[in-house]
């Protein structure tokens, strides 16, 4: 059983961004970072965080700001993108990780996009390892089949002329990814129509950026991703060429399951199944590692981002 607490995570900029600790009873062994799949609120990996925490470990998750809990007033007046939501969002929350469990280990597990983040978020490396699940490129050319036929007009058609339209993705009416801010969702076309995804568009900054996490990762592509294909998954994990990847790959009738899909990992009943055999190795390997020293309050304050 978990102790559940929700608070509020100021970033460097003031934006105040809805959190959940799960805690554990008793001492935490170290603290899980669930950082989410575009347009998915933070409350569908609640399953998986009290999981966590019933074996020792804090979990935290978040949504980014104008998602689910963290959207303050219209959309439309938002003025973020992809790179914000890593440099401001994802650099508060690992600050805010860190000081749930001084001095332990600190594992980042993200969903799709929350695998892509890593590269652009500026004190990753105060994360000691990775795990990914269901992330690509997003380059559309790549996608899995059962999307890349309907990216053409995802991209072609409805972005382009719906987002100035309203100011903001109206995607949650439509049925596609959810309300999204303009800048996300300019950013993020940008990014899928280039062969070379975020280092094609943004250059050389980024690239550095993936070259330079060093956490341990480990990639879970999903067999049966309706959006992910391989090829998307090789092509976001080599951007991290400076960090021991692994590239697994996750077909559900080696765990005796009909489906996972790009969604289905974090449903509750992968709690005897998916999670123990490729979740559980990596907490074990967390604990075997040695402590790091614990940071003063002065300390913690100069990691964070200006």
């Amino acid at each position: 059983m978990s102790l559940e607490t929700t608070l509020d995570v100021h970033a460097a900029d003031g934006y105040p961004l809805a959190a959940r600790l799960y805690r554990p009873q008793g001492t935490a062994k170290g603290v899980v970072l669930l950082v989410s799949a575009m347009g998915v609120p933070q409350s569908f990996y609640a399953p998986l965080a009290r999981w966590l925490a019933a074996r020792g470990w804090a979990a935290l998750s978040f949504d980014y700001r104008g998602m689910g809990d963290s959207r303050r007033g219209p959309l439309k007046a938002l003025d973020v993108d992809l790179i914000g939501w890593a440099q401001r969002d994802c650099a508060a929350l690992v600050e805010a990780a860190r000081l749930q469990a001084p001095g332990k280990p600190l594992l980042w597990i993200g969903h799709s996009l929350g695998g892509q983040l890593p590269g652009l978020t500026p004190n990753i490396g105060r994360v000691d390892r990775i795990v990914t699940v269901a992330a690509g490129s997003g380059y559309w050319l790549e996608n899995a089949w059962p999307l890349k036929r309907r990216a053409w007009l995802f991209w072609f058609v409805f972005a382009p002329i719906l987002t100035p339209l309203f100011g903001y993705f109206p995607g949650k009416r439509l049925g596609m990814v959810g309300d999204l801010p303009a800048g996300v969702m300019r950013q993020w076309r940008r990014w899928c129509l280039h062969r070379d995804y975020a280092v094609g568009v943004e250059g050389q900054a980024v690239a550095q950026g993936f070259a330079a996490v060093r956490a341990p990762v480990l990639a879970l592509g999903i067999e049966d991703d309706e959006m992910m294909s391989r090829r998307n998954t090789e092509s976001l994990h080599g951007l991290y060429r400076g960090a021991a990847v692994a590239l697994r790959r996750v077909a559900p009738a080696e765990h005796g399951l009909a489906r996972i899909g790009h969604f289905g990992f974090f449903r509750k009943e992968h709690a005897t199944t998916l999670w123990p055999r490729l979740i559980g190795p990596e907490l074990a390997a967390l604990e075997a590692e040695a402590p790091k020293p614990v940071e003063s309050p002065a300390e913690a304050a100069t990691s964070a981002l200006p």
